[in-house]
């Protein structure tokens, strides 16, 4: 059964790296260059899409390091477990903290009503969002660890 959790738990947090992997280096470079504000529909619809999954993911996958922490205390690489689950805890602060108040405010934003500084705000976002996708690889690569 540890088995099985440790595998569950490395795929759910190995598909969330990817996911938040691709946006930094490829959704959002590929919406920063298309023309107009069609950029920006994207990063507002993307803002309230992935705003809503990602919690659980974030919150799911901490959890789950959790659990395997626990349950493999006594097993080795439970060091690396409880490491990854650290890193895992600090993206969720870096996420309530730096990430989502900038997510709430470009989830409202329409062409007509755009702050002055929206480009300034997209960057900020930009610049904690590679950090944490950061923290979550070293995350991931811990737990991949900790599986051999």
């Amino acid at each position: 059964m540890l088995n099985a959790l440790e595998v569950f738990t490395t795929v759910v947090v190995g598909v969330m790296v990817g996911v938040e992997f691709s946006v930094a280096f490829f959704v959002n470079p590929i919406l920063n260059g298309l023309p107009g504000d069609n950029g920006l529909r994207g990063r507002t619809h993307g803002a309230r899409l992935l705003g809503a999954v990602m919690p659980f993911w974030y919150i799911g996958s901490l959890v789950l390091s959790v659990v395997w922490a626990v349950a493999g205390w006594d097993h080795h690489g439970a060091g690396l477990v409880v490491t990854a689950a650290a890193l895992l805890i600090l993206s969720v602060v870096m996420s309530i903290l730096l990430l989502v108040p900038i997510n709430n405010r470009v989830k409202t934003w329409t062409a007509d009503g755009l702050p002055e500084d929206w480009k300034q705000q997209m960057n900020r976002w930009d610049r904690f969002h590679y950090v944490r996708v950061a923290v979550i690889i070293a995350a991931f690569a811990l737990l991949a660890a900790a599986l051999v």
